[in-house]
């Protein structure tokens, strides 16, 4: 063949470049939100409407919070106490018996009059402010799908995670810290870094995990700090490995873990300096430490207020490492302990939030992946073991801050509290719900993968309209 007719590029190299030319192209036009390749991609970017929220603070109490214990009071389990309930109420992942009702008081607060129980007597002096969801329900009565469907959208398939879509249509407004945190005291959740995933999204929308038991920014940030060279050489050394991974980029078409591990490197640089200040609670006032309390859930709290103050869009509190709040035993004794740690700390936020003039703007959102029985759970020999089981038939979320509508209830569950029965609500309309309140329509914002448009609320999901203010 004549080297002046030979082509300059494989045949099989002119298929993978045409291909994500026009994956690009057409990512491009579907999402109206295409960047420069020169810009980064947490850029800060602008909605499809004015949201009322710019950030979002999620309190998840992982194990599946008892919603008859807590915003959702059942006068109907005092008055059958004891007595058991019809066959329809007895659908549940393991054995249950009576109705149990709940040993705490539920009081009414504020002007509106909202139930709340004594276990969170402190946020609720902000009850005027909070839409509590009484009607919500999840697909599976297990942990592991229900923690996906709640973080991600789906429970079988791996999605992005609420955070990471955020991000990607928002962007950060501090590019020297994570644009998503999520804290777990103690270690991991269950599912690991999947609760926090970017899934098929670029790997710089992914959250980055900090375990707030220690109080020492170097063990709350691990390599926060270099104790072989200044920040001169790190840069300079970052610059070589720059220009290396550069030149590996310009021989493959496309590389999204390459992209995103050059990304974590240079935000890896830049926190040093702005996440040592995030994370440093001495220079907080006495008075604002106590007000969130010296405990681990106390300082994770105002860390979280923090970085929000500072920028980062979304944080996730998790209670702890497993499953704290899958009470199936002793749930009176288990369920005040892990309220009393957490009551005070988001009462503290609201009320700093306002000082600050960030409430309006920040969305709060509390709840875990689902709920659990008005019956008690039966153990070996039909012997009460004081606790519940599962239930993702019912369960409550509420929210408060940004564009939320306060002292309301939406929906309802049955006199029991056991199924969703008025204004049904699927964690795909919480979420749609959430994304309205950001600015976006969650039909809109999608990402192309795989030859499919894909968003965080699958084919479903609606707008909970009367929960906007």
């Amino acid at each position: 063949m004549n080297p002046l007719l030979r082509p300059s590029i494989t045949r099989r190299e002119f298929l993978a470049r045409a291909g994500m030319g026009m994956g690009a192209l057409s990512l491009g036009a579907l999402t109206n939100q295409a960047q420069p390749p020169e810009v980064s991609p947490l850029a800060a970017h602008t909605p499809h409407f004015a949201p009322k929220a710019k950030r979002v603070i999620h309190f998840f109490l992982n194990g599946g919070p008892s919603h008859v214990d807590t915003f959702d009071p059942k006068p109907a389990l005092t008055k059958y106490a004891g007595q058991p309930l019809p066959g329809e109420y007895l659908r549940t992942e393991r054995k249950t018996g009576a109705a149990f009702p709940s040993p705490f008081k539920f009081s009414r607060y504020g002007k509106s009059g909202l139930e709340i129980s004594e276990l969170f007597s402190k946020t609720a002096a902000h009850a005027d402010d909070m839409a509590v969801v009484r009607s919500m329900y999840a697909q599976v009565p297990n942990h592991e799908p229900s923690l996906m469907l709640m973080n991600c959208g789906d429970s079988v398939q791996s999605r992005p995670s609420f955070g990471a879509w955020t991000l990607y249509g928002l962007g950060t407004e501090n590019q020297n810290l994570p644009g998503f945190v999520a804290m777990c005291p103690g270690g991991m959740p269950i599912k690991d870094s999947e609760n926090w995933q970017a899934g098929f999204l670029p790997g710089a929308y992914q959250g980055t995990f900090v375990d707030p038991q220690f109080k020492e920014v170097e063990k709350l940030i691990e390599n926060i700090r270099s104790p072989h060279a200044t920040s001169a050489m790190q840069r300079r050394q970052l610059d070589l490995l720059g220009k290396l991974n550069a030149s590996h980029q310009r021989s493959h078409s496309s590389n999204p873990q390459l992209d995103a591990r050059i990304a974590s490197f240079e935000l890896a640089f830049r926190m040093q300096m702005e996440a040592t200040d995030a994370f440093d609670l001495g220079k907080e006032p006495t008075h604002i430490k106590e007000m969130y309390g010296d405990t681990v859930h106390g300082r994770q709290t105002l860390i979280a207020r923090r970085l929000l103050e500072r920028g980062v869009r979304v944080v996730q509190l998790w209670h702890g490492a497993g499953q704290p709040w899958d009470h199936h035993e002793n749930i009176e004794g288990n369920i005040r302990k892990h309220s009393n740690d957490i009551d005070g700390p988001i009462a503290a936020l609201m009320t700093d939030l306002k000082q600050r003039g960030l409430f309006d703007d920040t969305l709060i959102l509390w709840g875990g992946e689902f709920g659990r029985t008005p019956s008690v759970e039966l153990g070996d020999g039909g012997k009460s073991k004081l606790g519940r089981d599962h239930n993702h038939y019912g369960f409550s979320v509420w929210m408060a801050g940004g564009g939320i509508r306060g002292g309301m209830a939406y929906g309802a569950t049955d006199e029991f509290g056991f199924r969703a029965t008025e204004k049904r609500s699927s964690v795909h309309d919480l979420h749609a719900t959430m994304l309205h309140l950001l600015g976006f329509d969650h039909e809109r914002l999608t990402y192309r993968h795989a030859g499919r448009d894909f968003r965080l609320t699958d084919v479903s999901g609606n707008v909970m309209k009367e929960v906007l203010a």
